[in-house]
This record gives structure tokens, C-alpha cells and sequence, in this order.
């Protein structure tokens, strides 16, 4: 037996003796969603990863890093930098704003309302997924508890240094995983979501540090200013922002 395999039995065999408790889980889930949606401002650093499953079914994590800033009910900024992208997204409660700085082009999209207005109209619209919005919604509870098959309080955990509990849950199309600070500050610390449709179950992961709420966010943050030189395209037109280049892999690159 090599070193995988003994390496999955383990682990198998921990979550099995391990006690697990929906109740539990859903009681901490509620308690972070109340916490999350009732900061007014919060800022954080992130760090993602995002599974992409080649042709020939080999699994590439691309690795990004970022910022978030948000002023409810309607003002959010948010930075996304890694290999292939470097984005910047601002919102001020009319128009968002959708900035390739490795492009320097930049479009925009007419949204008048809340920051939750805002995600529901991008993923109704457009191809856009937000992976990990749901956690910073106003009603985070409903979202994620839609669609809901099982749920589990797994046990402790640490994250970055912090002790969490970990919370397993389970839907038709994907499982996710969610590790809470453990007090009375149940902040979400890493949230894991598998696609179980997809071969090779590819998943994103998104790590939260440098959390605060007790600081007034920066107005000019959420005001976008074009650049110098900047062009304003189509939403169609902004390719090369997600975290996976659009149709190029790395090993395929190489041949060329």
C-alpha cells in the first residue's frame, strides 16, 4: 500500500470515529451568518485556490490573493491578484465596476441597491459564480442552507493559529466544508466548496485573515477613477480576470 492510500484510510477512519452533529452544525452556522450580517464594515485579506480539470482529467489549483472591504447595505471593494489576473471591483450602491489592471480596461454594469441586489443580479445575468459571497450575504443562513441535505459539526480545528469548528455540509451538487472561530466572534475563517458534478470533484478554497470590523471604511475606495489610459469595454470584452486563464492550461502553454 503507498503512502496516498495509507494516507485516505486515516482519514477515513478519523471521520469515522469522530462525533458529528447537524444540530451543532446548524447552531454555529446561524451564529456566524447573525455575526457576518450585522458588521457594518468589514475588512479582510484572502487568500483562494481554484481547482480546473484538464482534458485529460489532471487537476490544476491556480492560487490567488486579494482584499475585501465592505460598507453595508451597498458599498464593496474587493482586489483579486494571481498569475493570470490582477482585478479590482468597486461598488457604491449604484454602479459596479469591474477594473483589468493587467489590461488596463475596465466595464461597467448599472446596479442600483444592496451589495446582495447586486450578486444575485451578476450570477442571473452574466456567467460570473462570486464563489464564497454567500458567507459575507445579509441572510448567509438562507443561502447556504438551501437545498440542504445533511450537516455536520465535525469537531475542532485551526486555521491560521485560530481554533475553529468545522462544519461539513452536503447538497445535490456540491459539498462544502466551513471552519468557524471558536467565542463570541464566530468569524468564518476558510470555507472549502467540492463540485460533485464535475470529474475529479475540483474545488474552490477560499483562507480569510487580517479580520476587522471596528474601523470606518475609506468612501473613495468604493468610487472607481479610471486609470490613465484606461478603456471602458463590454462585459464580453473583459477576458483575463478571472483566477484560471480563459481556455489556456499551463502544460498547454508550454507546447507552444
Amino acid at each position: 500500500m503507498n503512502i496516498v492510500s495509507k494516507m485516505a484510510l486515516v482519514a477515513m477512519a478519523l471521520i469515522a470515529s469522530t462525533p458529528a452533529y447537524a444540530d451543532d452544525a446548524l447552531r454555529i452556522l446561524k451564529a456566524m451568518s447573525d455575526y457576518v450580517a450585522a458588521q457594518k464594515n468589514i475588512s479582510a485579506s484572502y487568500n483562494s485556490d481554484v481547482d480546473v480539470v484538464t482534458s485529460s482529467l489532471q487537476k490544476i489549483t491556480f492560487a490567488s490573493s486579494g482584499k475585501l472591504v465592505i460598507s453595508r447595505p451597498d458599498k464593496i471593494y474587493v482586489t483579486r491578484t494571481g498569475g493570470f489576473a490582477d482585478v479590482v471591483m468597486n461598488f457604491d450602491g449604484k454602479t459596479f465596476t469591474i477594473l483589468g489592471k493587467n489590461l488596463n480596461a475596465y466595464t461597467q454594469i448599472d446596479s442600483p441597491g444592496t451589495i446582495d441586489n447586486l450578486v444575485d443580479r451578476i450570477r442571473d445575468n452574466t456567467t460570473a459564480e462570486f464563489p464564497g459571497a454567500d458567507i459575507f450575504s445579509a441572510n448567509a443562513y438562507g443561502e447556504l442552507t438551501e437545498g440542504l441535505l445533511d450537516s455536520r459539526h465535525i469537531g475542532r480545528g485551526v486555521v491560521n493559529g485560530v481554533p475553529c469548528d468545522l462544519l461539513a455540509f452536503r447538497t445535490p451538487d456540491v459539498d462544502w466544508q466551513i471552519w468557524v472561530q471558536v467565542g463570541d466572534k464566530p468569524i468564518p475563517r476558510k470555507y472549502v466548496i467540492t463540485s460533485k458534478t464535475v470529474a475529479q470533484a475540483p474545488e474552490y478554497t477560499i483562507m480569510i485573515t487580517d479580520w476587522r470590523t471596528d474601523a470606518p471604511a475609506d468612501a473613495n475606495q468604493f468610487v472607481f477613477n479610471p486609470p490613465k489610459g484606461a478603456t471602458k469595454v463590454a462585459i464580453e470584452q473583459m477576458q483575463q480576470t478571472d483566477e484560471a486563464p480563459p481556455g489556456v492550461l499551463p502544460d498547454e502553454t508550454k507546447k507552444k
